[in-house]
This record gives structure tokens, C-alpha cells and sequence, in this order.
């Protein structure tokens, strides 16, 4: 019988992180916090040390905490290291501890560790929460973040407002004044219902499936219930610029056609005037250069009455913490977004978290009277709660929206067949191609340059980049009047926003860097752009970090071009809405050539046109939320191209898991002040 391995020791542990450093498998800040810990404390366990190293590196993958029972039972399922590396990591496992509430009791005994459920707090810079079976180590701060998060939204889910049922059905039914089918439930008006009656609220929903046609109606509904509507402060956000001026643009739309169909019963076009533009989530908050703060907090809250939220699927944990504390008491916020997304770049997915039980609905008898009462909506039984333990607070404050109108047709088969994991069909109308109602295209195990020869191709059968070029071509000779210079802006920055190539990775002949390079020189090769610098007239940029005193934001995408006075030199045109906006380039440092752009940048856009770069390099990043936002971005064509075979269907049977504690705390705060359960026959009455 082989001895047992002889336990490792807090110093080899460090040498195995700093060799795992330097082959790239740990960054070195993952290392670089381990070893803070082991000079603070002189007693710090093996065990300890290894799952702060990872638990760091976790965070920089856009995970809150650490799942230590999966850390312990196999750690490559936390890391996903590649097969030649597993040897070393699986050799130094096997001299750590094997049972979990041996790894619990070596980091509760740290001193910099805080245990969640002691009174016990020195500002430690971990936390171990959750619970014995399934415990959670934590940043501190990310701890302090869904802690403060859950308790705000639970404290405005259950913040029930008084509603005048009767006369909040009328209304409902002339903004929605087409009966929904038989057997149907109107999710609109129930989202609309619901949004009325707390101070925070859901509206979920794929592409199409009429989220800010909804949000718009909610506007018109506060605006007619209010008792004063003429005070009624409205700001709209979102997480990135572009996605801000589509969501004003469409409120405004929407509102301004529901002016005319009502016939003059409310003034809308003043709420219109009144709103203001959309903004950044950042410029909202007042965000200050160089950091973390914003000029807005729980001390000073913003100036509003309605915040309405687009792209939440975007927000990190760290912004949404920030946004609902500087939100004031009395305030109704309503997130808009689509749970199957991509989540933030940054740590958590808030949303997908909020959003665990949007399908099922779990509903309360409470809720399913109020949806008859006050929007005249009957809940299938299917989506009511079985359990008290379902029926968190909210659930209730949650819709989710589930026809598509703009979707139903290949693209929207796409992204259905993706975002539920069938490869094999979604293999199959790829190759069925062209069909009523949109292109789908694919391209398998094709070298680098099939990606910039399709973006630049002048016969592609698709719109792509030959629009833009043709565009900057047709550039009106000087001197020109400064409307004929506006126009040329405006139609150059519209032809450019027809089309974009979107990568799952940044770096490499089918990443971001990479293909701009190869799309940046093809069109040189066609004379459609001259870069012989950085900065060249038809350069596409997008802004990556925010400059509150130019009034650009990270996410931003503009096009360098001549000003209007010969001379001038290039200026950086950015449409805000139906306005344009121009910087100089010498004033713009942080910026990136935009022909290409990584998945996560794309949301809150949508294009004529989107191609999909599927990198054999993107290892974990290649998952189903990233081929499914990157569908979801083409209005009427989509094509995939992908370096090798397999790289779908990989994708498509892989969804992303974000570590969070999110739900167990919004559970907890359930508990401790759970909502009494109606007995089940009193649910009959408002069942179909």
C-alpha cells in the first residue's frame, strides 16, 4: 500500500504559484495576493494560499467568489488549465487537504479571514460565506457589493406602492389596445402592471421581443396615473454610449406615436421633451477620473423619480452597487435586458442571477390577482409558485417577455436553437442558408484572410465594409456648406454601422488586433482609405475608456474624418442619437481601430449585417452566450466563420457559469421576513 503524499508546505505552495505564473497559467497578481497573505499572516495554511491565488484569478474571469467544495473536489473544473498542465496541478492537490471541512477550518482560522456568520468584523480582505456544505470565499469587497446589492433590491421589491386597479386596467387597454389571443398571456401589460406598483423591477426578453416598446408604454402609464405628471423626473441609461442613444431613440419613437394614437388624452411629446437624453450608466453617476467613486451616492442621490436601465445584461456587480445606492428611497428603477447574454466584463453576472427563475415565473396568488386587477392579464397556473420558498419578493417585481416580433424568422431560429443548446440544429440552418426573412452563412476550418476578404468583398451578396467605403467616396469637394459636410458625416457613420465582424478573442490572426490589421490594409489595397499613420480620414475608433470632460464614454464608436473647413485637419464624428458629436483627434488618446470588435463589445448595437469569428485560440471564452449575443446582433444576415470545424457546436454545449452568492443572499433576506402564503384553492379564481 503506497504512503500517503506528505502534506505540502505554504512555501511550496508559493513556488507551484510562481511557476504557474510564469507559464501563464495564474497571472501574476494571482500569485502577487497569496503572497500578501502569507507575509500578514506567518501561520497561513497550504490550503489558504492556494485558494487565494485562484479565488483572484476567479475574479479577474468575472466570478464574485470562490466555490470551494468544486476548488477542493477538482480544481481544474475552476480553472479549466489546459491537459499538459493538470500533472503538476493534481500532483500538488494530493498533498492539500481532502475533506472540504478541513480547507473551511484552515481559512476560518486565518485572521485575515472574516467568517460571514460572526459578529466578529476587522475589516479582514476575505470573507468565507455561504454555508457549511457549500461555502463561499470571497474579496471583501465583492462580499460587501451583493450583500448591498440583495438588500436594496429586496428592499424595493417588497416596497409595495398603492395602485388604482380599475383605473390603471383602463388605461393599460388603450396602450395596448390590441386583445391578446385566446389562452394567451400578455406579458406587456403585465410588465407594465408590475413596474407600477414597487420601486425595482425586471423586464427580460430576447431580441424583438419589445422591452423599451414596453418601457415606453410604462412611461405613458406613470405619466397618466401620477398626481402630478408634470413633476415627474425620467432618466434613461444604459451601460455603453451607443447603446444609451438607441434606447432614447426608441422611447422617443414609441412615445410619440402613442401622442398620436391617443388622440391628444396625454401629452406625451412634452414627456419626450421633458426625458432628455439617454446616458451612460458612468455619466449618470457622475463618474470621477482615476477612481472608483462617483459624485452621486447614498449621500447625495440623484435627482430622479423613474430610472429606466437598457442592456442590463452589461452591468457588473461593482456599477450595480453603485447605481441602486445612489438611487433615492422614493425612486422606481426598471432594468431592461436579455438574461441570455453575455454578462459584464467585469465581476458578476447581475442579471442572469435576478433573472434564475424568469422563465418559471413564480408567482404569488398575490401577484396573480393584482395581474387581473390592474392590467386585466390572467397568469397561467404553469407559471405560479409551487412554495412559499419560490415566491421571493423578486420574482414578483420580474417579466419576462416571450414573443419575439422581430425574430421569428432564420436568425431568430439561430439564436433560439443556440441559446437552448441544440448544435444540431442550428448546424442545419446554417447550411440551409438563404431563407424568407434573413441570410444565414457559414464558413468552417477557412484560413484568416476568408474573414477580410468577405468584409471588403465588392460581389459579397450581403451588405459589408464596401458600403462604408463607398460612402467616404463620395465625399462633396471644397470648399462645402456645413449641412452638405453634416450629411456626408451622417451617411458615413450610417454605412459603417450597417456591417461589423465581431471576434470571440482580441489577439491573433482571427482576433480583434489581427483582422482590423488585415480589413485596415485591404481597403488601402482598394483605395477606399490611405492610413499612413495612426490617423487617417475613414478610420473607425472606438473609445475605451471614459472622458467625462469630452463627453465620450468606453464603448463608443466613431469615425475620424476632415472637418468642413479645408484645413482643419480630422475630427473624431460620434452620432448622439440624430445628432453628431466631433472630437479632435489629437484629444482622443484612448481609442482602438473598430473594424472589428469583440463580442462583449457589441452589446447594446445591432448591425444589418454581423459576422461571428470563432478563434480554435478563445478556449474558455468560446461559450453559448457569446455565439447567441453575437447572433442576436444581426438584423438580416449572419454569417460564421470559424478557423476549424467543431467550434460551434463546442461553443453551443458549453453555457457560462458565474461563482455567485447573489440569490443565496437575496434568499436569506426572504426568510427573514417571508410574505404569508395563500392557501392553493385561493389561486383558482385567477387561473386560466
Amino acid at each position: 500500500m503506497a504512503a500517503a503524499p506528505i502534506a505540502a508546505t505554504a512555501a511550496e505552495v508559493l513556488d507551484s504559484l510562481r511557476a504557474w505564473s510564469e507559464q501563464g497559467l495564474l497571472r501574476h497578481l494571482d500569485t502577487a495576493m497569496a503572497r500578501f497573505i502569507a507575509t500578514q499572516d506567518a501561520n497561513a495554511a497550504p490550503a489558504l494560499l492556494a485558494a487565494t491565488a485562484v479565488l483572484v484569478q476567479m475574479e479577474g474571469r468575472g466570478h464574485s467568489c470562490l466555490p470551494l467544495a468544486m476548488l477542493v473536489a477538482d480544481p481544474n473544473a475552476v480553472l479549466a488549465w489546459p491537459t499538459e498542465a493538470l500533472e503538476g496541478l493534481n500532483a500538488l492537490w494530493a498533498r492539500l487537504p481532502r475533506p472540504l471541512a478541513q480547507w473551511r477550518q484552515a481559512l476560518a482560522d486565518s485572521p485575515l479571514v472574516r467568517v460571514a456568520d460572526s459578529a466578529v468584523d476587522q475589516g479582514q480582505p476575505l470573507v468565507l460565506g455561504g454555508s457549511a456544505q457549500e461555502p463561499l470565499l470571497y474579496l471583501r469587497r465583492y462580499w460587501d457589493y451583493e450583500r448591498q446589492v440583495a438588500a436594496q433590491i429586496t428592499a424595493r421589491s417588497t416596497a409595495a406602492l398603492a395602485v388604482d386597479g380599475p383605473t390603471t386596467r383602463d388605461w393599460l387597454g388603450k396602450l395596448f389596445p390590441a386583445a391578446p389571443e385566446p389562452g394567451t398571456c400578455d406579458w406587456q401589460r403585465l410588465a407594465c402592471a408590475v413596474a407600477l406598483r414597487g420601486r425595482f423591477s425586471v423586464i427580460t426578453g430576447g431580441p424583438g421581443t419589445g422591452k423599451t416598446y414596453t418601457a415606453a408604454r410604462l412611461l405613458a402609464l406613470l405619466f397618466a396615473t401620477a398626481p402630478e405628471p408634470e413633476r415627474l423626473r425620467v432618466a434613461l441609461a444604459a451601460p455603453t454610449g451607443k447603446a444609451a442613444a438607441r434606447l432614447k431613440q426608441s422611447i422617443d419613437v414609441s412615445l410619440k406615436e402613442l401622442h398620436k394614437s391617443l388622440g391628444g388624452l396625454l401629452d406625451l411629446e412634452a414627456l419626450v421633451k421633458r426625458v432628455g437624453a439617454a446616458r451612460t450608466l458612468h455619466s449618470l453617476l457622475g463618474a470621477r477620473p482615476d477612481t472608483r467613486a462617483f459624485a452621486f451616492h447614498h449621500g447625495r442621490p440623484l435627482d430622479v423619480d423613474v430610472l429606466i436601465v437598457d442592456e442590463a445584461s452589461m452591468i457588473h456587480l461593482e456599477m450595480m452597487a453603485a447605481l441602486l445606492d445612489a438611487l433615492p428611497p422614493t425612486a422606481r428603477v426598471v432594468f431592461l435586458g436579455d438574461k441570455d447574454q453575455l454578462a459584464s466584463v467585469e465581476a458578476g453576472a447581475v442579471l442572469g442571477d435576478l433573472c434564475r427563475s424568469a422563465e418559471a415565473g413564480h408567482y404569488t396568488a398575490e401577484t396573480a390577482r393584482y395581474a387581473l386587477e390592474a392590467a386585466g392579464v390572467q397568469l397561467p397556473a404553469a407559471y405560479l409558485a409551487n412554495d412559499a420558498d419560490q415566491a421571493l419578493p423578486l420574482a414578483q417585481q420580474t417579466v419576462m417577455l416571450r414573443t419575439s416580433r422581430r425574430f421569428g424568422g432564420p436568425i431568430g431560429q439561430l439564436a433560439e436553437a443556440v441559446n437552448t443548446g441544440e448544435s444540431s440544429r442550428a448546424l442545419a440552418l446554417l447550411h440551409a442558408g438563404t431563407q424568407d426573412g434573413g441570410v444565414l452563412r457559414m464558413r468552417e476550418g477557412a484560413p484568416a484572410q476568408t474573414v477580410w476578404q468577405m468584409a471588403v468583398a465588392r460581389d459579397a451578396g450581403v451588405v459589408n465594409y464596401q458600403a462604408f467605403a463607398q460612402a467616404l467616396a463620395a465625399r462633396p469637394p471644397q470648399p462645402m456648406a456645413a449641412e452638405v459636410h453634416t450629411d456626408w458625416v451622417r451617411s458615413v457613420l450610417k454605412a459603417f454601422e450597417r456591417f461589423r465582424l465581431l471576434c470571440a478573442v482580441r489577439e491573433g490572426d482571427w482576433g480583434v488586433a489581427g483582422i482590423n490589421r488585415a480589413v485596415e490594409k485591404a481597403l488601402a489595397a482598394q483605395g477606399a482609405i490611405s492610413p499612413r499613420g495612426e490617423w487617417y480620414a475613414g478610420r473607425p475608433v472606438m473609445v475605451t475608456r471614459n472622458d467625462t470632460a469630452l463627453g465620450v464614454f468606453n464603448g463608443d464608436i466613431g469615425v475620424a474624418l476632415p472637418a468642413a473647413t479645408a484645413g482643419a485637419g480630422l475630427r473624431v464624428y460620434f452620432m448622439d442619437g440624430p445628432e453628431l458629436r466631433a472630437v479632435g483627434v489629437s484629444r482622443l488618446a484612448q481609442v482602438e481601430t473598430a473594424f472589428a470588435m469583440t463580442v462583449h463589445k457589441s452589446q447594446g448595437s445591432e448591425f444589418e449585417h454581423t459576422a461571428l469569428v470563432l478563434s480554435a485560440h478563445a478556449g474558455s471564452v468560446l461559450g453559448r452566450e457569446l455565439v447567441y449575443t453575437g447572433i442576436t446582433r444581426a438584423r438580416e444576415a449572419f454569417t460564421l466563420l470559424a478557423q476549424a470545424p467543431g467550434l460551434l457546436a463546442t461553443a453551443v454545449k458549453s453555457p457560462t457559469l458565474r461563482a455567485s452568492g447573489l440569490l443565496r443572499f437575496l434568499e436569506q433576506l426572504a426568510q427573514a421576513a417571508p410574505a404569508a402564503s395563500p392557501p392553493q384553492d385561493e389561486l383558482a379564481p385567477w387561473l386560466d
